[in-house]
């Protein structure tokens, strides 16, 4: 047994007594931590795998257990909670890891040469696989539950309406939805409220859908997709929405983001804000950037509000969707197990070997539900926030309309 990481676990378990666990180690011997009945076991299988635990933190366990050399077996979310023990977080990277890691971190900027880049390594992997375990919408974004019976497909169009009754969207008004995904609130809202929608994504897969998508629906007349980057979209809009994609804009470009949004938004327009944020201002997780998503960072909802007062973009109602968005990754999660293997089908032939597939499916499970017990447990939250442009709107007193 390796006795740095065994005393690493011991502080783990004095941190979290109530979610005891096991370790099997690689010299095979066994230790329990926590007090009662274990809620999963850790298999170290490799000694190397170890010391990349120490050394790596987050990096060295998201890589070894996509190598498969690091297993549990149980609830993966209770092992993923305890990433938020003091202990795990105070494992410092060496030196040349940290340069490492800022490194790529830097080569994955959002700049307009990136941006595009980092969208592909993510969105452009298939509207196949997505469509595997999204709901029929094809909406990959946190749902909103009015009931917990509610199904995923549901609570997704429950989320398009809860945004279109805040922006009190009105007949023949012009609505500009930066980072569109797949098109569903604009179609949404032209279908449901009589808007006339521009739409922007830099994934070609995603402009493809959407455009096809429009055409189906009959709406080309109602909804034009741009395959840009928000920075280059032109006009003037009485509606802005952005759900989804203020994650990827990173730190450094917060300024040229809010700078659109004003520019974009008509004076006295309203719009909202839909974005993962958290309640600490540090760099993402360095195996998140590596492996899920290049260049982005979560903000603190502090740094948005001062951007946005920067710009006149004021404010009027924030609303936290947090176990929303952990309720819609375990739907996410549970289609995607059913569908394991369709998706280990698909992604052969994309990949070309079982090994690659096999690391590719491991990496979605972490990252799918690490995901879920970050919101769950952990900083992580889900912020939609209804502004306008400049003091003057038409907003009501209270927020009757939004639940009427």
């Amino acid at each position: 047994m390796d006795g740095t990481l065994d005393k690493l676990f011991q502080n783990i378990g004095e941190s979290f007594p109530d979610t005891p666990f096991e370790v099997k180690f690689s010299d095979a011997s066994i230790k329990a931590y926590g007090r009662g009945s274990k809620k999963f076991t850790l298999k170290i299988k490799k000694k190397s795998a170890a010391g990349r635990i120490l050394t790596l933190g987050s990096l060295g366990f998201g890589e070894e257990f996509m190598k498969g050399n690091i297993e549990v077996e149980g609830d993966l979310q209770e092992l993923l909670k305890l990433g938020n023990s003091d202990a795990y977080r105070s494992l410092h990277l060496s030196v040349i890891e940290k340069a490492k890691v800022a490194w790529n971190f830097i080569m994955s900027r959002g700049t307009l040469a990136n941006a595009k880049k980092n969208v592909i390594r993510h969105y452009d992997i298939s509207n196949d696989f997505y469509k595997l375990w999204l709901d029929e919408t094809l909406t990959y974004s946190c749902a909103y539950f009015q009931n917990e019976t509610d199904t995923l497909q549901a609570a997704q169009l429950g989320k398009y309406e809860h945004i279109c009754k805040k922006l009190r969207l009105k007949p023949g008004e012009r609505l500009v939805d930066i980072g569109c995904g797949w098109g569903q609130m604009m179609i949404y809202a032209a279908k449901n409220y009589g808007v006339e929608c521009v739409g922007c994504t830099l994934s070609k897969e995603q402009y493809e859908y959407a455009t096809e998508a429009v055409i189906k629906e009959g709406l080309q007349g109602k909804i034009e997709i741009l395959l840009k980057d928000y920075r280059e979209i032109a006009g003037q809009f009485d509606k802005f929405v952005s759900i989804g994609m203020f994650e990827h804009v990173g730190k450094a470009f917060y300024p040229d983001f809010f700078s659109a949004v004003k520019r974009l938004l008509k004076s006295g327009g309203i719009g909202v804000l839909h974005h993962i944020g958290t309640i600490e201002d540090r760099p993402t997780d360095p195996w998140v950037v590596k492996y899920i998503f290049p260049g982005g960072w979560l903000p603190t909802l502090p740094v948005v509000l001062d951007e946005m007062n920067r710009n006149d973009l004021v404010y009027y109602d924030i609303e936290d969707l947090r176990m929303h968005y952990a309720k819609t990754l375990d739907h996410w999660i549970a289609n995607f197990e059913n569908r394991i293997n369709d998706v280990e089908i698909l992604m052969l032939d994309k990949l070309g070997s079982q090994d690659k597939v096999r690391e590719f499916v491991l990496m979605w499970r972490l990252y799918l539900n690490g995901s879920s017990a970050a919101f769950k447990y952990g900083t992580n939250r889900l912020y939609q926030i209804l502004f306008s442009n400049g003091l003057k709107n038409d907003l009501p007193l209270t927020r009757k309309y939004i639940y009427r």
